[in-house]
């Protein structure tokens, strides 16, 4: 089995439930981001299959051809993950997620029986679902129309492909699904939404659930862009590894669909009310600063998980308070707070510290109501 991304947050859970069952792990990383080694060095101590890693770049065809070697299942998540850094960088963006996405699919359609693929897209090709008529309660948004709000978007959803994030991580979705009915190649492609877990270090760009975890074990503010009552699902990594495990051998079965894949309506939060989980499980409420929300940010978004459950007959099993009480013991665990550092105006973008200055270019004013609003607009 190929991990692309291996090294990282899913691709690392990933793998280990692989390797934990038997199987010859084959990552492609090129371990470029803050963490992988911790990862590494976890994944090394799994009992079970063999691990083999492949250093490179998924842009890099001979490194992708050297990885696919004997591999007879690919799961697909090296990528950039980032809206903020597609915003400072669209080209490099561009060529990670599409173009490395379009380097894999064409090695996969050069073998005589290619194999089959899981690809984790997003549900930033949804945009911004600013026809979305909400309602406004006391820590989030809440969609008017009670269908909606009940079950969530399912697929039917138009894509609509807000920044360069969202453009090349749908044009990967759609090559996927393409090369699935163009050349038989048996790709399936889940569009997460916010999972969270261990072996997640979390950016304030990507991974806000552990991001906001670290900060209030390190002493540092939150800093909470818009209201604070954007509402997204969220699902445990290990619900996600199970779906994925699932999907691994029906690719042919199910090539060519698109499945949303999240905690849905019942696993849902906002940051504030993230704030608020936090203070139970530390004693106290960590400090909070607000910013204007950022561009192309979704006031609400739920996934209807309906289609991935009929499939493949999965639910996720982990609930926001255990999940979160899960991943807040193992950020204790692995990161003991650092003393002496006073808050900075900048953004944590890795465990060193470093800070760079938020550009004003990636915010903007917060939306009131959105205008001609449908309230039941899927």
């Amino acid at each position: 089995v190929l991990v692309t991304g291996g090294a990282g947050f899913v691709g690392s859970n990933l793998a280990a439930r692989l390797r934990a069952q038997g199987r010859h792990v084959v990552l492609l990383d090129d371990l470029g981001r803050p963490g992988v080694e911790r990862n590494l060095e976890w994944l090394e101590g799994i009992e079970g299959g063999s691990l083999e890693l492949v250093p490179g770049d998924v842009r890099s065809p001979s490194a992708v051809r050297r990885a696919l070697a004997g591999v007879d299942q690919v799961f697909h998540l090296a990528g950039q993950v980032a809206v903020t850094a597609s915003l400072e960088d669209p080209v490099r963006d561009f060529d990670v997620n599409a173009r490395g996405t379009l380097v894999l699919l064409e090695e996969l359609r050069r073998q005589r029986t290619p194999a089959g693929v899981v690809f984790t897209s997003t549900n930033e090709v949804y945009g911004d679902l600013t026809d979305v008529a909400l309602e406004e309660h006391d820590r989030r948004w809440v969609p008017a129309c009670p269908r909606l709000r009940a079950q969530g978007v399912d697929e039917s959803r138009p894509l609509d492909l807000h920044s360069p994030y969202g453009c090349s991580k749908g044009t990967a979705d759609q090559y996927m699904l393409d090369y699935a009915r163009s050349f038989g190649v048996p790709a399936v492609v889940v569009r997460m939404s916010c999972i969270y877990g261990p072996h997640q270090l979390g950016t304030e760009d990507q991974g806000w659930v552990a991001h906001f975890m670290r900060q209030a074990l390190e002493g540092r503010p939150i800093t909470i862009y818009g209201d604070g009552k954007q509402v997204r699902d969220v699902l445990f990594v290990d619900d996600l590894v199970e779906a994925l495990m699932r999907l691994g051998p029906r690719t042919r079965q199910l090539q060519g669909t698109a499945f949303n894949v999240g905690g849905g309506p019942r696993n849902t939060l906002s940051p504030l009310e993230l704030v608020e989980h936090i203070g139970d499980l530390q004693g106290r409420r960590p400090p909070v600063r607000f910013c204007d929300l950022r561009r192309g940010d979704q006031r609400y978004y739920v996934s209807n998980t309906g289609r991935l459950s009929a499939a493949i007959d999965w639910q996720p099993r982990v609930s926001v308070a255990e999940g979160l009480r899960r991943l807040h013991g193992w950020l204790a665990d692995a990161f003991v707070p650092r003393r002496g550092h006073e808050p900075t105006s900048g953004r944590i973008i890795d465990e060193d510290a470093i800070t760079v200055p938020v550009s004003p270019a990636l915010s903007v004013p917060v939306p009131s109501v959105a205008a001609g609003a449908e309230p039941c607009a899927s």
